[in-house]
């Protein structure tokens, strides 16, 4: 049996049942508005429509060439970051020149990704950058709130650029008898239960939530909406371990860990919003908002499942 036919039928049964997903959700909130108008039904539909887009932007990383894939997630790594370096409220008129350099970070981790030159792709941003970001800042000679700039430029890049990189290394990985659906299936399947986490605990939350965990950041969260999503995300998970080369337990295990880290993510994002006053990081996304607040989540979840995935196999 060819490996890389099993790998392409593992992609294209999963992307069909998110067609399948969609499409129901699609006609079911079109059936709603008509019977019964609301402006939850109306949240429902935008939201449907932006998971249309993650969706086909998704299917094209993994079923193009690797290298195409790569292209597509370096860019949306740059638009995360041009996006949260934009409504960031301590970034200094001084620091603009020195942005350049985090842009000319983008294509470099993401070509080390592509080469799956591990040691360059863990050490450039979060060593290099680090040190050379704060170094470029002293020589504009500006001291004036300089502490600010060195702590958040190297953040911003560490948020966007250095998580979303993570997708681009898995999706290289090349198949084998491990690894039947390759990194492609591993991408797959750590963005669709992300979005899926997302989407559960909303739904959840709207069903049954009561008691808020973040008040204060994040109203709209709940412990029944967390905890719903937590076990509908496991359970989606482990149907879907054949993406992955987890056995039964870890399959169950993982999804629920990422669901955790998604909720993080989340309510990360939502304090930076609060804290710099805006609903939303962009306007992209006709009515939801730009590049971050679809992948708030998965800027955690990312990372998080590189690592376990390196640590289970790769130690």
């Amino acid at each position: 049996m060819n490996l890389f036919d099993l790998e392409n039928n593992r992609l294209i049964t999963t992307l069909l049942f998110v067609l399948v997903i969609l499409c129901f959700a699609t006609l079911l909130f079109w059936f709603w508005k008509k019977i019964k108008p609301s402006n939850l039904v109306n949240e429902m539909q935008t939201r449907t429509f932006s998971w249309w887009i993650l969706s086909a932007f998704v299917g094209a990383v993994v079923l193009f060439s690797p290298i195409i894939g790569t292209i597509l997630l370096s860019v949306l790594a740059l638009s995360a970051f041009r996006e949260l370096s934009s409504i960031s409220k301590n970034i200094r008129p001084a620091d603009r020149n020195v942005i350049i350099w985090c842009y000319i970070a983008i294509p470099i981790q993401f070509t080390l990704a592509y080469f799956q030159r591990f040691h360059g792709f863990i050490v450039f941003i979060p060593v290099f950058m680090f040190i050379w970001i704060p170094m470029m800042l002293v020589l504009k000679g500006e001291s004036n709130d300089i502490g600010k700039s060195m702590s958040v430029l190297p953040s911003e890049l560490m948020l966007t650029v250095f998580s979303i990189s993570h997708l681009a290394f898995l999706l290289n990985i090349p198949s084998s008898t491990i690894i039947p659906a390759g990194g492609a299936g591993m991408v797959l399947f750590v963005v669709f239960l992300t979005e899926m986490n997302d989407v559960f605990q909303f739904s959840w939350g709207k069903l049954l939530g009561k008691n808020k965990i973040t008040p204060s950041i994040s109203p709209n969260k709940t412990w029944e909406g967390f905890l719903g999503g937590l076990i509908s995300t496991s359970l989606l998970g482990y149907g879907l371990r054949f993406l992955t080369p987890f056995d039964d337990w870890t399959a169950f295990i993982i999804p629920a860990i990422l669901a955790i880290s998604g909720f993080i993510g989340d309510v990360m994002l939502s304090a930076i919003k609060r804290d710099v006053g805006i609903k939303d990081t962009g306007h992209l996304i006709p009515g939801h908002g730009g590049i971050l607040d679809r992948v708030d989540s998965l800027l955690l979840t990312s990372v998080v499942f590189f690592h376990i995935y390196f640590a289970l196999y790769h130690a």
